[in-house]
């Protein structure tokens, strides 16, 4: 029997919203208390790492930052403001709600100003000492509010982090200090056009690609150095943490003892990584090694690669059988296998001619998911296996059975794909397990659960092994996000009921992506806790959620009080105190 949901009331009566800053024609910018440091990290090292508080940062001459450039009074730039906004007035005016930032950034997905660390209250319960360390969550945020169409995954990348010390919460948001957000800051405007809303037509293209070829030109930024926003995730592997975005590389970024947040640097990897990385490496529990990929508009449109637990980056590893675009956001890994899906969401030029994404659905296209040996060498391993109608963007776990024959997966099937960019709240996303034989390539299906369910978790320690316990957000609708469910996907065989537990916020109160903590090193896989932010709209006050993961109704035990409001945002990570310690800085 399911247990019947419960409800956090934090709300209060609906109280009138201010006048909407966005409405406005001016253009304005988001202000920030600080000028970013331009500094990079080194090589990696193998030697011993050095910790705490942070020594000053050397540069490389390959990662060093441009110098700062005002450019906001001279005449190129000024000739090229004025034909942005014509582009953005006359030429591809943002028409589309999708793209209309008074509609993208309204309510608590408006941007925020940069904080220094704050000090929290603990105003219900008390935070566990498993929680010592820094709650992380990435998203977007932009710097300057948009002059013309703006998607919800084009802001620059915002950290705001929760550092835990001894049962003391203290808040800091910081803008991830990308090379782009350092030009455009310095510059005093946008120079780099938006990917997923600037080029939704031919003529909106064609004008903001000669736009863009123009500024390179006249020098105010130069691409070599990355364009990217990093604002989707968050990674800890090589001792190192990063703020992850899949159109750039990885940024190593630090947090003090006393929570301020600081960008170290854009970081290649000793120069063997130049294009980009998935937001989504997946780290081995027991080896410590880290597996990612990249994808592309062009062949290789899928690469494999992988880094040793010092950080060193193998070779790698093409996949041609991959013979067009496809939006491959996310993957798996097994003890032997990486795991991937190629789904219908790719490229689409028609949609571009008709004024729409470049990115769309491919209806004629069937889905599949690829097996390649994990220490692989190059594809010649590599099996494919047809799912018809499965796609997924977000896996959840994946593992091996019957001595190896059998590979599951588990995550959830996007339904409605075609609304995946445009009309995200059109999405409906039905966990599924699958289990494929290796050996026949017969594929069997099963739902696990047929509600809304998207940014699901497990318990980190079970990263490519055989587990039961799945936390995922339920959507209403995506992207917002008003409760989670936990799910025990080994009652799939026995069809039982697999939601064994339930939390949902409130009317009116929104989280994000929920992240598993365990309460100690080699415990139960549920013995732990989920924290997570939430905001109470009809208030304006966001909080840090702590539930008791053991709990039928994930019970609540700690509830922290956040100096103002978070925004909506992607995904978030905890980072213990440990590793925190021994991040490596030089």
């Amino acid at each position: 029997m399911v247990p019947k949901p419960i409800t956090v009331t934090v709300g209060a009566p609906p109280v009138s919203s201010p006048p909407n800053p966005l409405l406005k024609n001016a253009v304005s910018t988001v202000k920030t208390e600080e000028k970013p440091q331009t500094t990079t990290l080194p090589p990696l090292s193998t030697t011993t790492p050095k910790t705490n508080p942070a020594p000053t940062i050397k540069t490389t001459p390959q990662q060093r930052l441009e110098p700062k450039r005002k450019t906001n009074s001279w005449a190129p730039a000024l000739m090229l403001n004025a034909l942005d906004s014509i582009v953005n007035n006359f030429i591809d005016p943002p028409l589309k709600p999708s793209v209309d930032p008074r509609h993208v950034l309204s309510q608590n997905f408006a941007p925020v100003n940069e904080l220094p660390p704050t000090e929290c209250q603990v105003i219900e319960g008390s935070l566990p000492p498993c929680l010592d360390g820094a709650y992380i969550r990435n998203g977007p945020n932009p710097q300057f509010l948009p002059r013309g169409p703006y998607h919800l995954f084009d802001g620059d990348g915002m950290l705001h982090a929760l550092r835990i010390f001894q049962g003391k919460p203290t808040l800091c948001s910081r803008y991830v200090k990308t090379y782009k957000y350092t030009m455009e800051n310095d510059a005093g405007f946008p120079l780099i056009p938006n990917v997923f809303s600037g080029f939704n037509s031919l003529a909106g293209s064609a004008a903001r690609g000669s736009l863009t070829a123009a500024r390179i030109a006249t020098g105010q930024f130069n691409p070599s150095n990355g364009i990217g926003l990093a604002n989707t995730s968050l990674a800890f592997f090589a001792n190192r943490l990063f703020a992850l975005g899949e159109s750039d590389l990885p940024y190593a970024v630090y947090v003090t003892p006393n929570g301020e947040v600081e960008t170290i640097g854009r970081y290649d990897f000793n120069g063997k990584l130049s294009v980009s990385m998935t937001a989504h490496p997946k780290v081995d529990p027991d080896t410590g090694e880290c597996f990612a990929f990249r994808y592309g508009p062009v062949p290789p449109f899928l690469t494999y690669f992988r880094f040793d637990p010092n950080g060193n980056k193998h070779d790698d590893v093409p996949i041609f059988s991959v013979t067009s675009p496809s939006f491959l956001h996310d993957f798996a890994i097994t003890k032997n296998y990486a795991v991937f899906c190629d789904i219908q969401l790719g490229m689409n030029p028609l949609g571009m001619i008709a004024g729409g994404s470049p990115m769309g659905s491919i209806a004629s296209k069937v889905p599949r998911i690829g097996v390649l040996p994990r220490y692989a060498k190059d594809e010649s391993m590599m099996k494919w296996f047809e799912v018809p109608g499965f796609n997924f963007i977000h896996a959840i776990n994946a593992w091996e059975e019957d001595e190896g024959r059998t590979l599951v997966v588990v995550a959830p099937n996007i339904l409605s794909l075609e609304h995946a960019i445009e009309r995200v709240e059109l999405v409906h996303a039905m966990v599924e397990k699958l289990r494929i034989d290796l050996e026949t390539g017969i594929v069997t299906r099963q739902p696990v659960s047929a509600r809304n369910l998207d940014f699901a978790v497990i318990n980190p320690a079970f990263v490519g092994k055989k587990n039961r316990f799945v936390y995922a957000a339920v959507g209403d609708p995506m992207p917002k996000i008003s409760g989670v469910v936990k799910l025990d996907v080994s009652k799939v065989e026995e069809r039982g009921e697999c939601t064994v537990g339930c939390r949902m916020y409130g009317e009116g109160c929104y989280g994000g992506e929920p992240f598993f903590v365990a309460k100690e090193e080699g415990g139960e896989e549920d013995d732990g806790y989920l924290v997570t932010y939430v905001h109470d709209e009809r208030k304006g006050e966001s909080k840090f959620l702590v539930m008791d993961t053991k709990s039928p109704e994930l019970d609540v035990v700690a509830v922290v009080r956040l100096p103002r409001r978070v925004p909506y945002g992607f995904h978030g990570y905890f980072v213990k105190e440990s590793d925190l310690r021994k991040a490596v800085l030089l």
